[in-house]
């Protein structure tokens, strides 16, 4: 019989495992957009699920086993040091979440006909492949002064919420489409903040300027409970009934997760509490609407 100590261990390189190997941030991916689905009363298409859940998790992987990024030192990060690690399983991992992303891709004629998707895959596969060399390395997208929380916000919220609205015949214009991406926007954007917290020492180290490094890690923290309070402000035309209720608690949990984030917090802080944010959005909402669908 495992005695408790193994159990905890088995525990513990199984959440090692999903947290490091993009599993979880390809959960809040697929909650997010499902989350979108859900403001129209549509539950996620299947193939689409399995699309932008393959697709997270082929482009993160990716991002962790580049080649020049092996050669930088993971430092005292657990979260570094297992991806190092098990880079041959992360890059068996993107290739084959990459393959199956792009099957459905091709073969689903709503997406491959919406030409519109190409730039969010640019951004998405530039912003960590190195593009230049300069003062001795490699500069990506990411690396442009104070650019990449507004590259992350921006790909995320048209993912999560453009893509649904396409894919349901409405325009990306529509006042409700532009409510819900600027509001889904404002909210990645407030989460990215506290990564950019958690690699405050690495970045100045390696001169990448961001929003801690240059007007220091509170008034970062002010200006993502600043985007969160605007994100709360709006509401979409036609919102549900509860729907922005729903939203509260997602919200008020974000504010708590970036008030108290700090450098010297643990990995699982940023990447289960953090991330594990996105999640709570979806469960919201989705309680909401199969509440109400229940007549409760």
């Amino acid at each position: 019989m495992p005695s408790f100590r193994s159990l905890g261990v088995g525990a513990r390189r199984l959440t090692d495992a999903v947290l490091y190997s993009s599993v979880w941030l390809s959960l809040a991916a697929l909650g997010l957009m499902w989350a979108t689905f859900l403001f129209w009363r549509v539950h996620i298409p299947l193939r689409l699920g399995a699309l932008i859940f393959s697709a997270t998790l082929f482009l993160y992987n990716l991002d962790s086993v580049l080649p020049y990024k092996q050669s930088q030192q993971p430092g005292l990060s657990k979260r570094k040091q297992w991806m190092r690690q098990h880079r041959r399983a992360l890059l068996l991992l993107a290739v084959l979440a990459g393959g199956v992303s792009g099957v459905l891709f091709f073969t689903d004629a709503r997406l491959s006909l919406t030409l519109f998707l190409g730039h969010l895959g640019a951004i998405s596969v530039l912003y960590s492949m190195p593009l230049f060399r300069r003062v001795g390395r490699w500069w990506a997208l990411r690396d442009l002064p104070l650019l990449k929380v507004f590259l992350i916000g921006y790909v995320w919220a048209a993912v999560t919420v453009w893509i649904p609205a396409l894919y349901l015949g409405r325009g990306v214009a529509e006042p409700v489409v532009l409510v819900l991406f600027l509001r889904r926007f404002l909210f990645i954007l407030a989460l990215a903040f506290v990564f950019d917290i958690r690699d405050y020492t690495k970045d100045r180290l390696t001169g990448t300027h961001t929003f801690p490094g240059l007007f220091g890690i509170q008034a970062t923290k002010f200006i993502a409970l600043a985007a969160l309070v605007i994100a709360a402000l709006l509401v979409p035309p036609g919102a549900p009934a509860g729907h922005e209720a729903a939203l509260a608690l997602p919200l008020l949990l974000a504010a708590v997760v970036i008030w108290f984030a700090e450098e010297s917090r643990t990995d699982y802080y940023f990447a289960l509490l953090t991330d594990g944010v996105m999640l709570v959005q979806f469960l919201a909402v989705w309680w909401v609407t199969d509440a109400q669908a229940a007549g409760l």
